[in-house]
């Protein structure tokens, strides 16, 4: 008669911990059964903007639920972060993710009320967009050597989309590889900063190459170079300043998708599979491309890989900078 209760026993035990992996897998196989909020920590209009917007429409059609973007802006990233971190572990709310609030703003800020490490799951790396050196028109300057011969000469002022942003962090790792001494502006945003450098206020800046395109392909600005190891697919004629002799020189705009920490894993694949699909889309690729930026299309693993590397490589230039937020 014990043994007959015991052996009852532990198989009511084994039923019972089996039942949260059992009532996730339910879960997931009936994943979406709401809309989905897409939170985006820019303010509509932007090129990031652009790329939630079209991958929210092909996700909406495939999953016959709405994707509602929401933007969150200000702050760098950081509102939009701590929202998703604490938002719950449902696969409801995800995150167009990028490099500021993830990146950067460990090293820039004493405490985080997030963890970019644990309290975030990468669902895939979508796009790479590069970091674009570009002068005014009537910079005498037709090269990067040539930049640098110029900035060694006489001052320069440089533009930005504000402290502590890549914008930002990129000139002062390039005036560090270099030894140039440009004057920072920081402007409040990308709009500010081109309207001053579209009047000559000021002479050169980094920007995405998302939002320099619509500039440089016009011939109002110009652009040097790209900060990507290689040359970006989507501006082949472009050079690196690695091929400009600035050794190991890479900065880039990642853009993908997390979700909040503690997500189950079969809807973390389910959204990596839904998203991966929809990048394969030649028509989807053409308009990305139009913005500048690079499809990627990376597993979870890859891109937890490539969140990993940049804190640690972002970390050192701020320290080399000596840029602080708080």
């Amino acid at each position: 008669m014990e043994l007959h209760y015991s052996s009852a026993r532990r198989v009511a035990i084994a039923f019972l911990a089996g039942v949260p992996l059992f009532a996730t897998h339910v879960f997931a196989q009936s994943y979406p059964s709401k809309p989905i909020r897409f939170v985006v920590p820019f303010t509509p209009g932007g090129s990031q903007d652009v790329i939630a917007r079209l991958f929210a429409q092909r996700l909406a059609e495939r999953l016959g639920q709405q994707v509602v973007v929401d933007n969150r802006g200000g702050a760098a990233g950081l509102i939009a972060a701590e929202m998703v971190a604490h938002a719950p572990q449902d696969g409801y709310t995800i995150f167009l993710v990028t490099g500021g609030p993830i990146s950067l703003a460990p090293a820039l800020h004493a405490k985080l009320a997030y963890d970019p490490l644990k309290d975030f799951v990468y669902v895939t790396q979508l796009v790479d967009t590069p970091m674009a050196l570009i002068v005014t028109p009537a910079l005498p300057a037709k090269s990067v050597a040539e930049l640098i011969a110029l900035a060694k000469s006489k001052p320069l002022n440089y533009a930005s989309t504000g402290n502590g942003t890549i914008s930002h962090l990129t000139m002062e790792a390039l005036k560090h590889a270099t030894g140039i001494n440009v004057t920072h502006v920081p402007y409040k945003g990308a709009a500010p900063a081109f309207i001053d450098m579209l009047s000559g206020q000021v002479s050169l800046m980094f920007t995405s190459t998302a939002s320099a395109v619509p500039y440089t392909s016009s011939g109002k600005l110009r652009m040097l170079a790209v900060a990507s190891r290689k040359r970006s697919p989507s501006l082949p004629e472009t050079p690196t300043l690695i091929e400009a002799g600035i050794r190991d020189f890479e900065s880039t705009v990642w853009v993908g998708v997390a979700a909040t920490g503690g997500t189950p894993q079969p809807i973390v694949k389910k959204l990596h599979d839904e998203f991966v699909r929809a990048l394969a889309a030649p028509d989807l690729k053409e308009k990305l491309a139009a913005l500048g930026a690079d499809p990627v299309g990376s597993t979870p693993d890859e891109f937890a890989a490539l969140v990993r590397k940049d804190i640690a490589r972002w970390a050192k230039v701020v320290k080399a900078s000596g840029v602080h937020l708080d």
